[in-house]
């Protein structure tokens, strides 16, 4: 390819509304142009990346034994109904109603497919001699996210793999959840993506239902906890906290008293006006865990993790409680309840750390006050301790003696057993071989394709630009003739690059009637691997200026053979990306 019979509108300056460097860089280099917020036309350099990130995802999904289909993107709004998620879903589910006939049909655009791919089965699938069976298909989603930011990262408009495991039994799924993780390491692994598998909430099934995979990354928007020791890691929402030690500071208890604190209804208000620390306080949060209200204590400094929680108390639903409900149970407004005095006896949970605490500061369940000085056992009983808060860095890792560490990451793909939720919901019922009639079980599996280019620019670029690996590259070499005008170098340039062609070799040979420092900063910013330079000091010299983007200096290659040496280059780095991961 010639770069001046393709489109590449590269850009010198930093794209204003552009905040990290993958979307400053995907603009840049003319990957994307964008066509509204949250809505991109993927330029063809960009739309050749993502077709290599889609052909490994297939590639591997196909190896895996998953067979693939295609859905459409838009379903009647009743079968989101029927599982309960257009609630759930609120307004980032994208519907609309479309007149047909003499009546209006309300549709959706689907953010996710379960719902479609359940009603199907429950059609088709009717033996457990049809499975176990994972289908899935590469297409577009769609969710109306309220503040679209990060370029691809987020956008109401994405590139989803999502594939859909259907089982006759719980071990069943376990080897069709394996096969999926085993898929996603090598797909990401192919993408030279640095990666970590994470604990995430588990399904309905229970134990560990549910990884998501995250690429470590400064700009991540997803937390997670890790262990340098041992490997383990789990998101924020799922990391447990090891043991802690629960004795607490010698120091005298001071006596109880009653403070106002007028409209000081959080955290930081009520610490900034009595000139103490977040950790001296002590929140009492109010849910209601299937449909019974219970206090949760969590220090002042933490935040309540509520599938801790909800998993502590055995319930299968748990919300905050409404205004109404916690003047009832603890006789204030919201932001002055406390575990002392509350006006009904209801279940007390409090997190591991509430014991270390003394002289706490809470509410004191009429408006306007807080009581100081308060103590365990002293003071107010609790019905149970369990780790009920979010991990964060330092605390111990629950797998051995080392600390965690708090990273920042994108994620890029999630694995997760869903159960029979769906199956019920939607009437996907298959008979065993008694002839008895069971939920199909089932499992799902995302990989967002957009992300695997974002997040590889996002950890892989310079100063200069974007650093590809070969797996993902627009193209593979770039040949950089500096003298367009002369004949014998473009003659040169030609019978190079049509022989690399030949050799099955992705090539883009810059044509462009261009100084070559602009050549060079623009070959810098794309990414290109493997530089080539065809100047005239080197072609006098029957040598080539050979460069791969993430190395310092260029290497020297004798012009005579120069095809098959490259083209050997390319393959051997094409298996294992040797060179790439050893920058």
């Amino acid at each position: 390819m010639l770069w001046t019979k393709t489109f590449i509108p590269t850009m010198k300056e930093t794209p204003e509304g552009a905040e990290i460097p993958s979307h400053v860089l995907m603009l840049r280099a003319g990957l994307i142009s964008q066509v509204m917020a949250g809505a991109y036309s993927y330029l063809p350099l960009g739309l050749r990346c993502l077709r290599k990130a889609t052909q490994i995802v297939r590639d591997e999904m196909d190896a895996a034994g998953a067979i693939e289909m295609a859905m459409p993107c838009m379903s009647p709004t009743v079968l989101w109904e029927r599982t309960g998620r257009v609630g759930a879903f609120g307004d980032v589910l994208v519907s609309f109603s479309l007149p047909r006939q003499s009546r209006k049909v309300r549709v959706t655009l689907g953010p996710t497919h379960e719902e479609i791919i359940t009603d199907m089965a429950s059609r088709q699938i009717s033996s457990y001699r049809q499975m176990p069976i994972t289908l899935y298909q590469i297409t577009t989603k769609f969710r109306n996210e309220e503040r679209p930011r990060f370029g691809v990262l987020r956008t109401s408009e994405f590139l989803m793999k999502d594939a859909y495991s259907f089982d006759a039994t719980v071990e069943s799924l376990g080897e069709s959840y394996r096969k999926m993780y085993d898929a996603y390491c090598r797909i990401f692994e192919r993408c030279c993506l640095d990666y970590l598998p994470v604990e995430a909430e588990s399904g309905p099934i229970g134990g560990d239902a549910s990884h998501e995979f995250m690429i470590p990354a400064d700009n991540g928007e997803d937390t997670l906890l890790h262990c340098a020791q041992c490997g383990y890691a789990a998101n924020q929402e799922r990391a447990e906290i090891g043991t802690l030690d629960a004795t607490r500071p010698d120091v005298p208890l001071a006596d109880r008293s009653k403070v106002d604190t007028p409209d000081c209804t959080t955290i930081e208000q009520v610490s900034s006006f009595l000139k103490c620390r977040p950790q001296d306080l002590i929140k009492t949060l109010i849910y209601v865990a299937d449909g019974n209200p219970i206090a949760v204590l969590i220090r002042g400094d933490h935040e309540a993790n509520e599938g801790k929680i909800r998993r502590a108390v055995g319930a299968r639903s748990i919300e905050l409680a409404d205004p109404d409900v916690i003047v009832k149970v603890t006789g204030a407004p919201v932001g002055f309840a406390g575990p002392v005095g509350m006006a009904e006896k209801i279940p007390l949970w409090a997190d591991r750390d509430v014991q270390r605490t003394v002289n706490a500061v809470v509410g004191a369940n009429q408006r306007d006050a807080h009581l100081t000085g308060v103590n365990l056992d002293r003071d107010f009983q609790v019905d149970c301790f369990a780790d009920l808060r979010n991990a964060v860095g330092g605390d111990p890792c629950p797998r051995c003696s080392s600390k965690l560490a708090l990273r920042y990451a994108i994620e890029a793909g999630h694995v997760f057993k869903l159960g029979t939720k769906y199956s019920e919901a939607l009437g996907a019922r298959f008979l065993d071989a008694k002839e008895q009639l069971h939920p199909i079980i089932m499992g799902c599996y995302g990989i967002g394709v957009n992300r695997i280019l974002a997040a590889l620019i996002e950890t892989r670029h310079d100063e200069n630009g974007i650093v590809w690996p070969v797996a993902l590259a627009p193209y593979e070499i770039l040949l950089a003739p500096l003298n367009v005008a002369d004949d014998a170098t473009m003659q040169t340039a030609n019978r190079l690059h049509d022989e690399l062609a030949a050799a099955g070799i992705e090539v883009l040979l810059d044509d462009r009637d261009a100084r070559a420092g602009v050549k060079f900063k623009d070959a810098d910013l794309v990414g290109i691997p493997l530089r080539v330079v065809l100047g005239p000091r080197g072609l006098k010299q029957g040598q080539l200026e050979v460069k791969w983007r993430w190395e310092d200096q260029p290497e020297m290659m004798d012009l005579d053979g120069a095809a098959d040496a490259l083209a050997a280059l390319i393959r051997e780095e094409r298996h294992g990306a040797a060179r790439f991961k050893s920058r």
